[in-house]
């Protein structure tokens, strides 16, 4: 059996003078260019602390790293669509731990995407408020952690746009 439950999601955009590339190479400086090896770190064994003592060390200075990008401008361009498009995947688990900790399943919006645009003459930053899609039932703990991260990503968003 299926259960539906409806939810508004809240969608920030970024407006960048910044060019595509120099917004990407903004974004990439703080949470780093190479993707975080999470699932190796994890598979070390050992307890909470030696996890969380792995981990800080790849987080940059906003307090998020690199998991993965997603370059669809490189593959839209065979559907005829000319646009450099890039969908960055970033996040950081001990911020994660602060919302799973009180809704396992706010793990289906964590970590956070952004989709960078090539705005022509300027760039884009775009992503969906976390706790938009996160707290979908009250939850007052999950929410303040998930603002908490609200006010992190727009924060970086600020910084890099």
């Amino acid at each position: 059996m299926a259960t539906e439950t409806r939810f508004d999601g809240i969608r920030m955009r970024y407006d960048s003078t910044k060019s595509y590339d120099e917004l990407v190479a903004a974004l990439l400086t703080d949470i780093g260019e190479q993707p975080v090896p999470i699932n190796d770190i994890a598979a070390a064994g050992g307890d909470w602390d030696s996890y969380q003592a792995a981990v800080e060390k790849y987080v940059g200075p906003s307090g998020f790293m690199l998991f993965g990008a997603f370059d669809h401008g490189a593959w839209i361009a065979k559907a005829g669509i000319e646009r450099r498009v890039l969908r960055v995947v970033l996040g950081n688990p001990l911020i994660a731990i602060t919302m799973i900790r009180h809704d396992v399943t706010a793990g289906l919006f964590a970590p956070v995407e952004v989709l960078v645009l090539d705005e022509g003459g300027g760039s884009s930053l775009t992503y969906v408020k976390p706790s938009s899609l996160m707290v979908v039932e009250p939850n007052p703990e999950l929410l303040s952690a998930a603002e908490a991260l609200d006010a992190k990503l727009a924060a970086l968003a600020a910084k890099v746009a």
